[in-house]
């Protein structure tokens, strides 16, 4: 399973985090999200002690999506080093979201 990613705890996880980080950013509502998120989920299992997979609901926490500029949602975000280096809107294939990872490791 992903990590519940808050506003709280955002710079801990994502920003301060040694390896790569996936951030999906999604809401209950959204159709499309609901097909990204069980893909996040066997990502996150498969990348577990390699990177940082986790999901920001956006109706609870808005601060990081404001700051990122995430308008449509799912936009999924990967992050190096405190730096997004990876963005992905909509719904795309498992495929593309390990290959953002796999790049970075």
């Amino acid at each position: 399973m992903a990590l519940e990613i808050t506003d709280a705890n955002f710079e801990e996880t994502v920003l301060k985090s040694d390896k790569p980080v996936m951030v999906d950013f999604w809401a209950a509502w959204c159709g499309p999200c609901r097909m990204v998120g069980p893909i996040i989920d066997e990502i996150s299992t498969e990348y577990e002690g390699k990177a940082v997979v986790g999901k920001v609901d956006v109706d609870a926490n808005q601060e990081f999506a404001a700051k990122y500029g995430v308008r449509n949602i799912p936009t999924v975000l990967v992050f190096q080093g405190g730096e997004v280096v990876g963005r992905q809107v909509g719904v795309a294939p498992k495929k593309a979201y390990s290959d953002a990872i796999d790049g970075l490791l």
